[in-house]
């Protein structure tokens, strides 16, 4: 199989890479990559050299890159997005040219090509954010959830959704589409609540905390994300959706106590700041549909998951180190002032 990932320089793309050469070696990966702020190919260093892997820069939003690219694909598995709310607050203009108008690039691409063993086949990655907001006692979201995004991030890929829903309907271009909850593990950019905690605390600097951290996220490692992408590739209906969750739901506030407990610091380390605006109380998943078709279920408990997370940041401070001397430190900054 011929396979175009996109974004796969970033946290979840390269994971994905990383975990598909290894379990489908004669498989060939092309991975196309702007390598913006937050795509770094030293998440892929160990594996660039794999006679199986290609790697090329350039934008989803080019088409004639687009089309070159998908004329001998079999699959298109599309990570690329701007995916930071808080930069979707400051500024949206990046989130609805890559998010929406580089998804329109990818499917018109695929639609257009021309193969001889049929259409290409497309999956798309969303997010749990294009539900909107669940209550404390709400029952999660699931495929049948009405769509109400509530920031600009999470209606940009509310619009990609509905576009790959729209080729599959008006084109018949072979599609499906993962939801799924919040990504956590290795290579992760330091600018997601996880990763910034562990390495604030591994410089001994304070962690900033939303409000009073009472929002709920559901928390998925990311090599259980990819196990279900996997799983949806190959035994996934086609024009369905699926969410994988990670029956991991913890308040903002216990997430962090979590970490600063394995990593053996204090509360007096919270830093508490101004809430984000709209900021979404709950997310929730329910992955009943994933694990009845697929066979699919998170496999990696959130704390052993969490461990695992915090031992790669400290064996790998030259890889966030880097990270944060250079880009994202001002926007680092900016948002809070350290």
């Amino acid at each position: 199989m011929k396979i175009l990932v996109t974004g796969g320089a970033g946290f979840i793309g390269s994971n994905f890479i990383r975990y598909w050469l290894k379990k489908y070696p004669a498989d060939s990966l092309v991975n196309l990559d702007a390598l913006t702020y937050a795509g770094n190919l030293e998440n892929l260093s160990d594996i660039e050299n794999n006679k199986n892997y290609k790697f090329i820069k350039g934008s989803i939003c080019d088409d004639n890159l687009a089309y070159d690219l998908v004329q001998d694909l079999d699959l298109i598995v599309n990570f690329a997005a701007e995916s930071h709310v808080d930069r979707s607050i400051m500024d949206c203009r990046d989130f609805i040219t890559t998010n929406v108008e580089g998804t329109r690039t990818l499917l018109e691409a695929a639609k257009s090509a021309s193969r001889r063993n049929g259409k290409i086949r497309f999956h798309h990655i969303s997010t749990d954010e294009v539900f909107g907001s669940l209550g404390p006692s709400d029952k999660p979201f699931n495929e049948t959830t009405p769509y109400d995004p509530r920031s600009p991030y999470s209606a940009s890929k509310a619009a990609a959704d509905h576009l790959v829903r729209a080729y599959w309907h008006t084109y018949e271009l072979p599609i499906t589409i993962s939801n799924c909850s919040n990504n956590y593990g290795p290579y992760q950019f330091p600018e997601k609540i996880i990763p910034l905690f562990i390495t604030n605390l591994l410089a001994n600097k304070k962690i900033p905390v939303y409000g009073q951290g009472k929002n709920i996220r559901d928390w998925i490692y990311v090599d259980d994300h990819n196990a279900g992408v996997d799983a949806i590739i190959k035994r996934g209906r086609l024009g369905q959706s699926y969410c994988l969750g990670g029956n991991s739901e913890l308040t903002n506030f216990k997430l962090t106590k979590k970490i600063l407990s394995f990593m053996g610091k204090g509360e007096d380390m919270i830093e508490y700041v101004t809430d984000r605006p709209g900021h979404d109380l709950r997310y929730g998943l329910d992955f009943t549909k994933a694990k009845n078709e697929l066979g699919w279920r998170p496999a990696v408990n959130f704390n052993d998951g969490l461990k695992k997370t915090i031992a790669w940041y400290k064996n790998n401070q030259a890889w966030w180190q880097n990270i944060k001397s250079g880009e994202y430190l001002e926007y680092y900054k900016k948002q809070y002032g350290q």
